[in-house]
C-alpha cells in the first residue's frame, strides 16, 4: 500500500487522525462484534460515567516497520491483559484479551499507510481506551460501555537526539496507598497535570513521586517507571503496589539479564539510595528510555555520574538492544513480536 504523504523525519509526538478506528458497544451485559468506522467523533450523553466520575482506562502501544519490512507491534498481550485489571479495578466490563488484540491488529492494518517506513524515526502510536457511556447520576458503575482504538502517527520522542532530564522531587502524591497506581485509569492521569505544568513552570522535565505512605521510597514519575544502574553496573527497578506495571520496564529487566548478562534487583527503591546510582533512565513506551541527568530534592542537587550530555553507557545499551528487537535487528524472545503484516 502507497504511504500517505507525510514528512515522517519532522513529525511531532501529537495527534494525527488516521482513517479508520475500531469501536465496539457494551449494551445489556455484552459486547457486540464491533467495527472499523471513519467517523472520529464520540457522541454520547452529558450525564455520560465517563464525563460525570471519571470512569475510563486506557492503553499505549505502538506499530513499527521492521528491517524486513513487516508491520509489527511489541508484545499487545501484555496490554491486554493491564487494561483487563484496569477494568476490574474500575468496575468496568473486561473486553476479552485475544478480541483486544485483533482489534488492535485490525486498526493497525485499516490505517496501513500511515505506518511510518523503516528509519524514519517515527511509529505508529496505538490508543485502546474504554469509558462507560451510558447516563450515571448517582455514584455508581455505568450500565454501557465503549472500547475503541485509534492510531495516529508519531515523531521520535527525542528531536535533535537524547538530552537527560532534570527532574524533581514533588511534594504531591500520585496515588494513595492501596489506590489506583498500578492501573492506567484516566483519573491517575488528570492527578499528575497540576504537578507536572508546576515543574515544568519552575524549569524541571519531571517530578519524581515518592511512596504516598512513607516519603522514603521511590515510586515512578507522572507517567513512566525508573530504572537505575549502580556504579558496578547492576540494574535496579523501584518494586511497589501503586506504581503502573511498565510494559517498557519488563522487557528492559529481560533484556538486562538475557542480552546483556547484568545483575538486576527489582526491589523497594529508598530514596537515600539515589545518591549514590550511576545512571537514572525512566521507561515508557513513548521514548522507551529517557535519560535522567540532575534530580532536584528542595533545592539539593543529585547529579549522576553519567552526566548531563548523553546517555549513560548501561542505559544505552539498554536502549539500543530494545529498540533492535522492536525494529527487527536483533531477534526477540518468543511472542514479543506480534506481526500484523
Amino acid at each position: 500500500m502507497e504511504k500517505k504523504n507525510i514528512d515522517w523525519a519532522n513529525l511531532g509526538f501529537g495527534y494525527v487522525e488516521t482513517d479508520k478506528r475500531f469501536v465496539a458497544n457494551y449494551k445489556d451485559g455484552a459486547w457486540d462484534k464491533g467495527a472499523l468506522i471513519s467517523d472520529s467523533t464520540v457522541a454520547i450523553s452529558e450525564c455520560a460515567g465517563v464525563l460525570q466520575y471519571a470512569q475510563t482506562c486506557f492503553e499505549g502501544l505502538k506499530a513499527y516497520t521492521t528491517e524486513d519490512g513487516h508491520i509489527v507491534t511489541f508484545r499487545p498481550d501484555l496490554n491486554a491483559a493491564r487494561m483487563k485489571a484496569s477494568c476490574e479495578r474500575l468496575e468496568m466490563p473486561v473486553f476479552p484479551e485475544e478480541r483486544f488484540i485483533q482489534a488492535v491488529s485490525d486498526t493497525v492494518a485499516a490505517n496501513e499507510a500511515y505506518v511510518p517506513p523503516y528509519g524514519s524515526g517515527a511509529t505508529l502510536y496505538v490508543r485502546p481506551f474504554m469509558f462507560g457511556s451510558s447516563a450515571v447520576i448517582g455514584v455508581s458503575p455505568a450500565d454501557e460501555y465503549q472500547f475503541r482504538v485509534f492510531t495516529t502517527p508519531v515523531g521520535p520522542y527525542f528531536k535533535g537526539g537524547v538530552k537527560p532530564l532534570t527532574i524533581r522531587v514533588s511534594d504531591f502524591d500520585r496515588a494513595a496507598p492501596h489506590g489506583t497506581g498500578h492501573i492506567k485509569a484516566g483519573l491517575n492521569y488528570a492527578m499528575s497535570l497540576y504537578a507536572i505544568v508546576d515543574a515544568h513552570q519552575k524549569g524541571f522535565d519531571e517530578n519524581m513521586y515518592l511512596d504516598p505512605a512513607t516519603r522514603t521510597k521511590v515510586e515512578e514519575t507522572g507517567g513512566a517507571n525508573f530504572l537505575f544502574v549502580t556504579r558496578d553496573n547492576k540494574v535496579v527497578t523501584p518494586k511497589s503496589d501503586s506504581i503502573l506495571p511498565s510494559i517498557t520496564r519488563r522487557s528492559l529487566v529481560t533484556v538486562a539479564k538475557e542480552y546483556l548478562g547484568l545483575e538486576v534487583e527489582e526491589r523497594e527503591v529508598a530514596f537515600e539510595e539515589v545518591k549514590d546510582f550511576a545512571e537514572c533512565g525512566l521507561c515508557g513506551t513513548a521514548a522507551v528510555i529517557s535519560p535522567v541527568g540532575k534530580i532536584v530534592d528542595h533545592g539539593n542537587e543529585i547529579c549522576l555520574p553519567s552526566g548531563m550530555t548523553e546517555m549513560g553507557p548501561v542505559t544505552k545499551k539498554l536502549y539500543e538492544t530494545l529498540t533492535g528487537i522492536q525494529m527487527g535487528r536483533i531477534e526477540a524472545p518468543e511472542g514479543w513480536i506480534h506481526v500484523i503484516k
